[in-house]
C-alpha cells in the first residue's frame, strides 16, 4: 500500500493557480533540456522514502481542502549553503484533481495513507468533475461530499 504526503499549497487561491504554476515550472525545465517535473524543496527529509516512492502522491491542501495530487517521482537530499539538509521533491508534470476533502492548517507536510486519502474526482464521477470548483468546496464544507 503507497504511502503519500499532504502539504498546504501556500500562494495558492485555487487549483488553476496550482495548474499554472506546475505550467510554467514544466515549461522552464523543458526549454533548460530537463524532463518536464517540478520540485518542491522542504527542510524536512521523509524517512519513509521506499514507502513513498513505491506509488505515493504529494496532496495538496488549497483554502482548507484537499484538492489536488501530483505523483512523487523521486526525493532528493541535498546540503543547502546554509550547511542545513533539505531535499527536493520531485514531481509529476500532471494535476490530478481529487474530490473535496476539508484539512485544517498545518506546518510542514505530514504522511498521508492510503485510507485517508480523497478519491481522483474521475473516479468519484462525471456529474462532480463538471461541477465548478467553488461548489464542491462549498458542498464539502458542508458534509455533503
Amino acid at each position: 500500500m503507497a504511502l503519500h504526503l499532504i502539504k498546504l499549497c501556500v500562494g495558492a487561491d485555487s487549483l488553476q493557480d496550482l495548474r499554472d504554476w506546475v505550467s510554467e515550472r514544466c515549461i522552464t525545465a523543458m526549454a533548460a533540456g530537463l524532463a518536464p517535473h517540478t520540485t518542491h524543496t522542504t527542510r524536512m527529509v521523509p524517512k519513509r522514502v521506499d514507502e513513498l516512492l513505491d506509488g505515493g502522491s504529494l496532496y495538496w491542501v488549497i483554502k482548507g481542502q484537499v484538492a489536488a495530487r501530483q505523483p512523487l517521482l523521486d526525493i532528493q537530499t541535498f546540503t543547502g549553503a546554509d550547511g542545513i539538509g533539505r531535499c527536493n521533491l520531485v514531481l509529476g508534470p500532471e494535476v490530478i484533481e481529487t474530490a473535496p476533502q476539508p484539512k485544517r492548517p498545518f506546518q510542514g507536510w505530514r504522511y498521508y495513507k492510503q485510507e485517508d486519502v480523497p478519491r481522483d474526482l474521475g473516479a468519484v464521477g462525471e456529474d462532480l468533475a463538471e461541477m465548478p470548483e467553488h461548489l464542491r468546496r462549498e458542498l464539502a464544507e458542508l458534509g455533503l461530499l
